[in-house]
């Protein structure tokens, strides 16, 4: 005997919401550990747990980005359980897809592309807020990677000159050290945003169904979530943090130090202000802005390309998944009643 006030549906939409956040985890653990495992400051056993933790703790801090997801973005009156469990489809078979070819994509960005594929699908492009998409997603989507680039070239070049004199080996040993509090900065900015993600969804599941009088997030969804996602981490996504680690750039833990402590800062200041940016471009675009501070040819260009393409299609792969998702929803609902 269910809760009144509680269906099925949003059971489903619940499960399907804790399952997309913990295949964020594992799938974006990478974001927080890859550069510390590959500069050996963490081992990779540690670095998974450490992240993990701070994941959760990052989950807590706040839910300005959960608000936006769940109340920014499409009409809540166009959106039923059929909507949101299609998002949440659309979103899983993309990151699990990209998850599988080591691809390191935004499941921030797969989840916002699915909740508007799904919503046209079910209401038409009308139930689109254009306002917040564009200043919320589409501004980020493209200014946090060049703030992050630009912010890890300039402090990497500060810190080259800061240290030019300094014996390698014992510039080496001390930011191998930093590097354990920047991977932990991390994990907690990581957390502070994409955990949101899914209390969002979750709470907007609640609204929807008339659980909850208004739209704020209930402290079981946030600890839910939390939980999820750290969970997720501590699965570890190996892939990923190949890709992340040791294809774009080589680098020393220096390098690994300052692409960290910039994409946290960036990702912790959107967080602030309520702004879903996606974890991976920022951490990817930092990790290439330092790179590039040696010289412009220290980045594989040719995996940044690749990634840049999984960047781009992202939102639209991620939102035609979640639109036939819907039909097909309805078909076998339909089939049912």
């Amino acid at each position: 005997m269910l809760p009144e006030g509680v269906t099925w549906a949003l059971v489903a939409v619940i499960c399907l919401a804790v399952l997309f956040d913990y295949i964020n985890g594992f799938h974006d653990t990478a974001n927080a550990i890859a550069t510390s495992v590959s500069t050996r400051a963490l081992r990779p056993s540690h670095a998974i747990a450490m992240s993990a933790s701070f994941n959760f703790i990052g989950a807590l801090a706040g839910t300005a980005v959960a608000k936006t997801i769940g109340a920014g973005l499409v009409e809540s009156t166009d959106t039923d359980m059929v909507v949101i469990s299609a998002a949440l489809i659309g979103a899983i078979a993309w990151n699990l897809f990209t998850w599988r070819l080591g691809i390191p994509s935004s499941s921030s960005h797969a989840l916002i592309g699915g909740l508007l594929g799904a919503s046209a699908a079910a209401a038409g492009l009308q139930s689109w807020n254009v306002e917040g998409i564009i200043t919320r997603v589409l501004i980020p989507l493209v200014t946090s990677p060049l703030i992050g680039f630009a912010v890890a070239y300039a402090f990497m070049v500060v810190l080259l000159n800061v240290f030019r004199r300094a014996n390698p080996q014992n510039v080496n040993g001390r930011f191998r050290r930093l590097q354990v509090v920047s991977a932990g900065f991390m994990a907690f900015s990581h957390g502070s945003n994409d955990a949101q993600k899914t209390m969002g969804i979750m709470t907007l599941a609640l609204f929807t169904a008339g659980v909850i009088p208004t739209f704020e997030v209930p402290l079981w969804v946030i600890i839910v979530a939390a939980s999820a996602i750290s969970l997720g981490t501590a699965a570890g996504g190996w892939r990923i943090i190949k890709t992340m680690g040791t294809k774009v750039v080589k680098l020393d833990p220096i390098h690994g130090f300052a692409a960290e402590t910039t994409a946290a800062s960036v990702i912790l200041t959107a967080s602030h202000f309520g702004i879903p940016v996606s974890t991976t471009h920022v951490i990817s675009s930092a990790i290439m802005g330092v790179g590039a501070s040696d010289r412009f040819n220290a980045v594989r260009w040719a995996v940044a390309r690749d990634i840049g393409v999984a960047w781009a299609l992202t939102l639209p792969a991620s939102g035609t998944v979640a639109a036939i998702a819907y039909f097909a929803l309805h078909l076998v609902l339909g089939a049912f009643a």
